[in-house]
């Protein structure tokens, strides 16, 4: 396929928040290599904010969660899907629905993965298929795009972040009377991926007495703002709870931040994509597969088991991440910082 074809091309990620901002860089590297193209995007709609104004994207094509379920679902999903007329989809999920999205659009050649990460029925419903080499998500992402011509695309996220949300964030930001800013973000979709609050304080008060850091603490629900709660107490002044926010006025907030820590969620990879120095902090997945790309994973013991096992397992292998591991993946943040400096 020549880059000066206009091809009709389908990406299909449905979910979570996290992973398809990890997906992003399959969007650029199409845009790139295909000016022309018509790219759409098929998720549901939890993720969807994530992409709606994505600037490589010509359409965002949302689903409710469960649309494959019914058979009402299916058809309604038929009839979005086929009015684009695909000649491509991509399936970088490799998961029934995924497929099943790209099979309903009537695209003639159906990308999807070989090999373990071709589940359920999705090597049946694609007809290209590619046993990728690398293990992380964007990398094995990006492989799918082998069959159309693109090799060994440079990385990029194009995050979008909404003019509102950029600008309150830089209000807010003029707020705080501190050099430099950290989001804590304790909060996970399982208890297998939480961190201590008290460590998190610690934490804080670490950032606030060596590097003059003011640590926000963001939250998501009651739960997590009560999780943030007891972080501000354990941080000795050092820390306060952000804002309420929506996903993209936390983007923004990020973008204007200078360190971010979290375990694995979807904010850890938005942080990422949005430039911010990352720390990530690992017990029940594995930073190989889903870790911030190209910042730090800390990971001190791995939760094994089944998918459902390590979703419903406590947080014994987080907590095998100490204050101490931490505090020296900062003090790398901060020396390559320094060296930065020096060099410009």
């Amino acid at each position: 396929m020549s880059t000066e074809s206009s091809p009709r091309i389908l990406i299909s990620r449905m979910s979570a928040i996290g992973d398809t901002i990890l997906t992003m860089p399959v969007a650029c590297a199409l845009r790139q290599h295909f000016p022309n193209a018509f790219l759409a995007w098929v998720v549901e709609k939890k993720a969807a904010p994530m992409i709606r104004k994505h600037p490589a994207m010509d359409r965002v094509i949302e689903l409710e969660r469960g649309w494959f379920t019914s058979p009402r679902g299916i058809r309604s999903a038929r009839h979005l899907l086929r009015e684009h007329r695909f000649d491509v989809s991509i399936d970088c999920q490799g998961l029934t629905k995924s497929a099943l999205a790209g099979w309903l659009s009537g695209a003639a050649q159906r990308i999807g993965y070989a090999g373990k990460h071709g589940g359920e029925l999705s090597r049946v419903l694609n007809n290209t298929l590619v046993k990728p080499v690398f293990s992380h998500l964007t990398d094995r992402s990006l492989e799918l795009l082998i069959p159309l011509g693109v090799t060994a695309p440079k990385v990029k996220w194009r995050m979008p972040i909404h003019e509102t949300a950029r600008n309150w964030s830089l209000r807010w930001r003029r707020t705080i009377d501190a050099p430099r800013l950290a989001v804590l973000n304790p909060g996970a979709t399982a208890h297998s991926k939480m961190w201590e609050p008290d460590r998190f304080g610690l934490t804080a008060r670490y950032l606030g007495d060596r590097y003059g850091y003011r640590s926000i603490v963001v939250w998501g629900n009651s739960g997590e703002r009560a999780m943030a709660e007891q972080i501000v107490a354990h941080s000795q002044g050092t820390a306060t709870i952000a804002p309420d926010t929506d996903l993209h006025h936390l983007a923004a907030l990020i973008a204007v931040s200078d360190l971010f820590i979290s375990g694995d969620t979807g904010p850890l990879h938005m942080a990422v994509a949005v430039g911010t120095p990352t720390i990530g902090l690992y017990g029940s997945t594995r930073p190989g597969d889903s870790g911030p790309y190209g910042q730090i994973a800390l990971q001190k013991a791995y939760e094994s088991g089944s998918r459902r096992h390590r979703r419903k397992a406590d947080n014994t292998a987080m907590r095998q991440i100490h204050v101490r591991h931490v505090c020296e993946a900062i003090d790398q943040i901060e020396r390559k910082r320094q060296l930065l400096a020096e060099a410009a």
